[in-house]
């Protein structure tokens, strides 16, 4: 019997997913991500997507790295190729203590790379 010539299957990750695997990444695989939505963003130089993504960080060391997300998130890097992340900005959160509990909604700019 001859082998045959099978290439493996390769998934192709969108925008929004690698956005989410980033986000993930940046706060240390402990929220859930509760909401992810994207609306199209033009100017007369650049297009691309505003994304709003909602997270929820449950637990003390969960919380922990809920802020340090908040921290770090308007500098990092993002590495989403075809993309240029322009803007990244926590614009709302809601904390509860006993249990450790906190909310985190972020919205990013996204312009596509020419």
């Amino acid at each position: 019997m001859q082998a045959e010539n099978i290439r493996p299957v390769r998934l192709r990750r969108d925008t929004c997913s690698r956005l989410r695997e980033e986000l993930l990444a940046l706060a240390a695989g402990q929220p859930t991500i509760l909401r992810h939505d994207e609306t199209s963003w033009a100017s007369i130089t650049f297009a691309g997507a505003r994304h709003r993504v909602e997270l929820t960080f449950e637990g003390g060391e969960a919380v922990e790295a809920g802020e340090r997300f908040i921290a770090f998130l308007p500098e990092h890097e993002f590495e989403i190729p075809g993309q240029l992340v322009a803007d990244a900005a926590v614009t709302a959160v809601d904390h509860r203590l006993d249990p450790p509990w906190m909310q985190v909604t972020c919205e990013l700019l996204l312009l596509e790379e020419a």
